[in-house]
């Protein structure tokens, strides 16, 4: 009963993990790692885009723009997307009211 248990949280919590790093636009899925040009051409253009930063990339040389785009409401869900030198980083989702 106890390993039971045990795996269903695991494989609850491996679910959860991988939802966060997916997004559904209609019959399309961009994850973490996609460049801006594929997020565009599989949901279309973000209903907001923010440039909040610069980073430096892996060689002192380079400097990476972040951005974030908005994606939603959609379903009562909204989608940020934070974008790090065009390729996307972080996928985070909210309910709003």
């Amino acid at each position: 009963m106890k390993k039971t248990l045990c795996l269903i949280l695991f494989t609850g919590l491996l679910t959860n993990i991988a939802q966060a790093q997916t997004m559904r636009c209609g019959t399309e899925l961009i994850s973490v790692g996609n460049r801006g040009f594929e997020i565009i051409r599989k949901c279309g253009q973000p209903s907001y885009k923010e440039v909040v930063g610069y980073t430096l990339g892996t060689s002192q040389r380079t400097e990476l723009r972040i951005e974030e785009w908005v994606y939603g409401p959609n379903n009562g869900m909204q989608y940020i997307l934070r974008l790090e030198g065009n390729r996307l980083i972080k996928i985070e989702s909210s309910r709003v009211p």
